[in-house]
């Protein structure tokens, strides 16, 4: 395979990661996506980026937080690997990064949310030792 580099994204540089995310968010306008982002890089917010030949190829979003039920977490957020680079087993090595990550920051657990339609994220993460606890629920106010 080729150069693969792990890396986390620079805040200053952090809208290079709108083309990857309208892969999977095509109804939100990438000026709202892009104002967004950098609202949450002012939170509990990191993203992480996977590049071959400089050239990124992967993301995830990484906010981190204290749950009662299971501790200090790392959660990713809006995971995606460029369609072009699916099934060659990047996502494992983003994943592999993502749980080294969250141990050098404390955390105990790693946990998210997929979309109900996206199954294949479902088997992927069950491969990788996720379990379901529950239903996500959002409502507009």
């Amino acid at each position: 395979m080729q150069n693969i580099q792990i890396k986390l994204i620079e805040t200053k540089d952090i809208v290079c990661i709108l083309p990857l995310l309208m892969q999977l968010n095509t109804t939100t306008p990438q000026e709202v996506l892009k104002s967004r982002i950098y609202e949450m890089s002012t939170q509990n917010y990191e993203c992480v980026g996977m590049y071959i030949n400089n050239t990124l190829i992967g993301i995830a979003g990484l906010w981190f937080m204290t749950r009662h039920y299971c501790g200090k977490s790392i959660e990713p957020d809006h995971v995606i690997i460029d369609d072009l680079y699916r099934n060659q087993g990047l996502g494992k090595k983003l994943f592999e990064w993502i749980y080294s990550y969250g141990k050098s920051m404390g955390c105990e657990v790693s946990e998210l949310n997929a979309y109900i339609p996206n199954t294949k994220s479902h088997d992927f993460y069950e491969r990788e030792g996720y379990k379901k606890l529950g239903y996500h629920f959002i409502k507009k106010i």
